[in-house]
């Protein structure tokens, strides 16, 4: 599974461009932004115009967002309060959250999440200064009974690095402005890797 996330930032449409082009090699895309909802909104919009399929769309946080546009998935950050109740209640959606611990994977199992995204597993520019997790915490991480997505620092050179039993990986600069014979490399290394 890749997954790709967009840049914390305000997107414009020749992101959603971008996007569209790649999405032939992406599974998902988590879009975090700090966009106003109404901006979001019309973003998305765009972004499905552009033949993006919405389906492939997850939103990350935000559940207005999820309404307006229709969407069918959405992202939490680590054991935010509102993924049990919504989880819960909205078994319809598919709902996955960032994790950091071993502890956090076992309360997106027990919640039955679609996923889950772990990290960082390499080091990372977005992460100056923070170690990653332990190949220790990698090992219990993969053995869980979730789908797990590896994040942070993961390129063509370092995906070879990757132990085993990841089910995916996710980013933001790896797929950000990247062309789809870079990504189609990555795909390539990932299938060597599977």
């Amino acid at each position: 599974m890749f997954v790709a996330i967009t840049q914390y930032d305000y997107l414009s449409k020749q992101d959603a461009k971008h996007y569209q082009h790649i999405e032939q090699y992406i599974d998902y895309l988590i879009v975090r932004t700090p966009m106003p909802t109404a901006m979001l909104v019309s973003w998305i919009t765009d972004l499905v115009q552009y033949g993006f399929p919405k389906d492939k769309i997850i939103i990350h946080d935000n559940v207005c967002v999820l309404r307006r546009c229709n969407l069918k998935a959405i992202h939490f950050r680590e054991c935010d309060a509102r993924v049990k109740r919504f989880k819960y209640n909205q078994p319809e959606i598919q709902v996955s959250m960032s994790t950091h611990s071993q502890t956090a994977i076992r309360y997106a199992e027990q919640l039955n999440l679609d996923f889950v995204l772990f990290g960082h597993v390499f080091e990372t520019n977005s992460k100056v200064g923070k170690m990653p997790r332990t190949t220790a915490e990698i090992i219990e991480a993969v053995n869980s009974n979730i789908p797990i997505i590896a994040l942070g620092g993961i390129n063509q050179q370092t995906l070879k690095q990757l132990p085993k039993g990841f089910n995916g990986i996710a980013g933001i600069s790896i797929f950000q402005r990247k062309s789809d014979t870079n990504i189609g490399r990555l795909k390539e290394v990932w299938t060597e890797y599977v």
